[in-house]
């Protein structure tokens, strides 16, 4: 039986045997430790449920929430990201067709967005790339350490640490790009490496040590976006 949020049974037959297998399950719903994070002094402000204005395209749907498919006006370097999506609910779909958008850092690092609750299974098609087919992927490239994902239609956060490569007074680079990533409050990245240029593009195209700005990609899945702050490093 399920009743006042627990889930309840019994069992008093097994192979043959008589014995009490009772259970008892309470629902549990998990919330991030930074859902709702203020933004501290000096943060900007990207999205407070207002207006667009901070976005090239931006739209506001479903009650004060940002549609993806836009980019930031703003160019950053360095920063501290909080943002906070949701997945829709797709039951019919399956892989990468389910719950799908993208954060991208400086407009080239993709953190996939994906509604990869309870997958335990990488999309065959894609299993020679570790970072694509789970939500938390820096993708193409990094797995997440562990699946954080939350059920669909909860919101979910984001807090990404990147540091831009470092260069001298030759203009020679003395540290890579470096980020890392807190999904739903636990750590799936830590200080990851990043090269130059990501996997597929134009190694010549290097945007090493240059501002970009943020995307939320438009994988043609309703995912949606509210509270995004950044603080430049």
């Amino acid at each position: 039986s399920i009743s006042d949020r627990k889930f309840t049974g019994k069992a008093l037959m097994f192979r043959n045997i008589v014995e009490d297998c009772s259970f008892e399950a309470t629902r549990v719903v998990r919330k991030s430790p930074t859902l709702g994070a203020k933004p501290p002094d000096g943060a900007i402000v990207l999205f407070d449920g207002r207006n667009a204005a901070e976005w090239k395209n931006g739209r506001i749907v479903d009650d004060q929430l940002l549609n993806v498919g836009t980019t930031s006006k703003r160019q950053f370097k360095s920063i501290q990201l909080h943002l906070e999506f949701r997945c829709p609910f797709m039951p019919t779909a399956r892989g990468m067709h389910r719950g799908n958008s993208g954060v991208y850092v400086r407009g080239i690092w993709e953190i996939q967005i994906l509604d990869s609750f309870a997958w335990n299974q990488q999309n065959r098609k894609f299993e020679r790339l570790s970072g694509v087919g789970k939500c938390g992927g820096i993708h193409e490239m990094i797995a997440p350490r562990v699946n954080m994902s939350y059920p669909p239609l909860s919101w979910q956060t984001y807090d990404v640490d990147y540091v831009a490569a470092k260069f001298n007074d030759q203009r020679q680079k003395v540290s890579p790009p470096l980020m890392t990533v807190r999904h739903n409050g636990v750590t799936i990245h830590d200080k990851c490496v990043l090269p130059a240029v990501p996997p597929g593009q134009d190694p010549k195209q290097s945007q090493d040590g240059k501002a970009g700005p943020l995307f939320l990609q438009d994988h043609g899945n309703p995912v949606r976006y509210r509270n995004i702050w950044v603080v430049e490093k």
